[in-house]
């Protein structure tokens, strides 16, 4: 058998994933005060993601290689991942789209910021056409994922996390894998309770994931 070199090892986007970390390292004095901003009482969506518009939302290189793996094994055509950030979980995905050699990734986000530099790394990267960019509301966007979904991914605001997957709901096949990182976070308790009791169609498992925090692996049954 011979070996190949998957996306995720290979270049551009191997090094284009080492540039973001580096950024993201760089980057965290001045994280530190749009975090606090964000809780700014009266804050609009739009202005709270506005005043993160610095921040690096970054996941651990091993919850990202475990994005990858759960990608490759599931091959879902449909990935839906709710909280882009700057895009780097999305790397991970598009790299397992790319060596599943089909799918589509739909991904969220509100600052424009953001969206301007993450469409600029998925050039770069060249993964551009395995990602489409929905700017705005994920509540108010995703309607717009045509079809069914087969892979979910949730790394936004914490506490819209069971609100998005009663959105998405009805169009999770069987089999569907859902991922949610952050999963020791108090506003996920409502998300949790969902996806823990299997009355609601799931199966769920705790995973470590980083800085002492855990994710949430759950599949629709």
């Amino acid at each position: 058998m011979t070996n190949t070199v998957s996306a995720l090892s290979g270049e551009p986007i191997a090094g284009v994933l080492d540039q973001l970390y580096e950024k993201a390292n760089a980057a965290r004095p001045s994280a530190q005060g749009s975090s606090a901003r964000r809780h700014h009482p009266g804050m609009s969506p739009q202005e709270r993601a506005d005043a993160m518009s610095d921040v690096y939302m970054t996941i651990s290189p091993a919850t990202g290689r475990m994005l990858y793996s759960l990608v490759r094994a599931a091959r879902p055509s449909t990935v839906v991942e709710f909280g882009m950030s700057f895009g780097l979980s999305t790397l991970y995905l598009a790299a397992a789209v790319r060596d599943n050699g089909f799918g589509h990734i739909h991904t969220t986000e509100m600052s424009t910021a953001k969206i301007a530099a993450a469409t600029a790394t998925f050039a770069e990267a060249g993964v551009a056409d395995l990602i489409s960019v929905l700017d705005g509301d994920a509540l108010t966007t995703l309607p717009t994922v045509p079809g069914d979904i087969d892979f979910v991914v949730l790394d936004g605001w914490k506490e819209l996390y069971l609100p998005v997957v009663n959105l998405l709901e009805d169009r999770l096949v069987p089999g569907t894998l859902l991922v949610a990182d952050n999963a020791d976070s108090p506003d996920l308790t409502p998300y949790l309770d969902h996806v823990r009791d299997p009355a609601n169609g799931y199966t769920s498992v705790n995973l470590p994931g980083k800085d002492n925090d855990t994710v949430e692996l759950s599949c629709r049954t």
